[in-house]
């Protein structure tokens, strides 16, 4: 064997060895990042559960605003109705038709609370006050909850559609997730209590 055959065999292993190592490199960049994209997707999902828990709260308060304010102002029955109805219809709604129908329930809230004005002894009721004070507590607990969704969604639409990872996410089949977002400034504005 000469040494122009040996480096030759030489030459095809060491060209076999580095397609090789390149090829583990690959599938464990491939690894990496699949598994950052589960993560994200998780913390996108745990972000909306806790939207979700706070407007739970949110409507669970509802009926109990409805019936105090019913008691003092029972000739704005139509008011009062439509708000509960607005609670009722957003319960099984799936995240993103819910953004709709909490703008909804929000403008319901304000004609609430624009009811309850007009009834100087419901405004000065503890029950009132207290349930006043509660959704203002529940209002807060909501934004910071969507900051949250919505700062998970921002991570992982970063990752769904950065380089080389949006080569994973595709084959994987990742999809961009949508932001949690209000319409116009007056619907940013929580009911004011």
């Amino acid at each position: 064997m000469t040494s122009i055959d040996s480096l030759a065999m030489f030459s095809s292993a060491g060209a076999a060895w580095a397609a090789a190592v390149a090829a583990v490199a690959a599938a464990v960049l491939a690894a990496w990042a699949y598994n950052l994209l589960v993560r994200d997707r998780n913390l996108v999902r745990e972000g909306w559960s806790g939207v979700d828990v706070q407007l739970k709260r949110r409507h669970d308060l509802i009926p109990n605003l409805v019936e105090a304010v019913r008691a003092y102002a029972s000739h704005e029955r139509a008011t009062l109705e439509a708000v509960a109805a607005l609670r009722v219809a957003e319960e099984g709604a799936d995240p993103m038709s819910r953004e709709e129908g909490e703008r909804r329930v929000t403008e319901g809230l304000k004609r609430l609370f624009a009811v309850a004005e007009a009834y100087p002894d419901l405004k000065a009721s503890a029950d009132f006050l207290d349930l006043q004070k509660r959704l203002a507590d529940v209002e807060d607990q909501l934004q910071m909850a969507r900051r949250y969704y919505n700062g998970a969604v921002r991570i992982y639409n970063i990752r769904v559609e950065s380089f080389p990872s949006n080569l994973v996410a595709g084959l994987a089949g990742f999809r961009p997730g949508d932001f949690f977002e209000v319409e116009s400034a007056t619907e940013r504005e929580a009911p004011r209590v």
